[in-house]
């Protein structure tokens, strides 16, 4: 979210021929906000500037609980641009109580249930000979891919976004900041 970060496959190979102890650093911050590793998703989205439209969805979702129960959970975190580039008027729709089945599915469709750092979605992706398919909790299923360096996830429907901060690790898995929304198979 705030500082946008790609991942590089090279870094990526570099960080993980670290030692446990060196690859302990500190998460990122994002939104302007310190993600602590001791939180779970919820406690430390909330704290982020740049998500505070995915943190009001997941409220209006009823998924508060889910998100910071046991887990692990992947979760691929829309930035608010990324909502906001959706047609005018969808956001305020999903939020309404009638539409909460439709947004749990949307939401739910960014989670995986796993915890997958960026080695792992790069291993996966090597090991499937360029793109990995991943099930999320919501049904859908997610392409991942690497473009440029960059980690790219693609939704049923063609829709693309970015990686563009990687590795925010919670207590309950790990967020991936992604820079659009991705939506269930229309």
């Amino acid at each position: 979210m705030i500082a946008l970060r790609s991942i590089t496959a090279a870094a990526l190979l570099s960080a993980a021929a670290l030692t446990g102890a060196a690859f302990a650093q500190e998460n990122p911050e994002v939104g302007g906000a310190p993600m602590l590793a001791d939180r779970n998703i919820v406690e430390n989205a909330v704290n982020s500037a740049d998500h505070t439209t995915l943190v009001a969805a997941v409220q209006a979702a009823g998924l508060v609980e889910t998100l910071s129960g046991e887990g692990p959970f992947t979760v691929f975190a829309p930035v608010n641009a990324a909502f906001e580039a959706l047609p005018a008027g969808t956001v305020e729709t999903l939020l309404q109580p009638e539409n909460k089945d439709q947004l749990t599915q949307i939401l739910t469709c960014h989670v995986v249930p796993a915890q997958a750092l960026a080695a792992d979605v790069l291993g996966m992706i090597e090991s499937g000979g360029g793109e990995a398919k991943v099930d999320t909790v919501g049904g859908c299923e997610l392409t991942l891919t690497t473009e440029g360096g960059n980690v790219i996830v693609t939704d049923e429907n063609g829709n693309a976004a970015t990686v563009t901060i990687a590795d925010v690790i919670q207590s309950n898995g790990v967020i991936h900041v992604i820079d659009a929304v991705l939506l269930p198979a229309s």
